[in-house]
């Protein structure tokens, strides 16, 4: 995380070392069940969601409480994703306005998570 409250866009979406990922789930996941998911209980998993997909970033201690993108976690997070921001107040699900260079980061962030973390669900109301 840098002192300027943005994090560094993805560059390279093909992990090091591919995780053998489950077929994904679109399983319905409530905004309160996803807040509960913010990696400060280690009994429940660590969510992230983005464009209302929901991954599992359980095991990466930088979603988990003391992670630099704590903040992100039991959120959806496409706007702070889609600004490359880390501030608490971006960290929102509507996304739909910003400008296409934005999108394009969200949607390059999609391509990263998903080759990465499980897909579990979608955020429903």
């Amino acid at each position: 995380m840098a002192s300027t409250g943005h994090v560094e866009e993805p560059k390279n979406f093909a992990p090091k070392n591919p995780p053998k990922l489950d077929p994904p789930k679109s399983d319905p996941i409530t905004v309160e069940e996803l807040a509960e998911c913010d990696g400060v209980d280690e009994s429940k998993p660590t969510l992230v969601a983005i464009k209302g997909t929901v991954f599992d970033v359980t095991g990466n201690a930088s979603y988990a409480a003391k992670g630099p993108y704590r903040v992100f976690a039991g959120k959806d997070a496409s706007r702070a994703l889609a600004m490359s921001s880390v501030k608490p107040e971006d960290c929102r699900p509507d996304w739909e306005d910003l400008p296409d260079k934005e999108k394009t980061v969200l949607d390059e962030w999609m391509t990263f998570f998903s080759k990465r973390y499980n897909i579990v669900g979608k955020v429903v109301s």
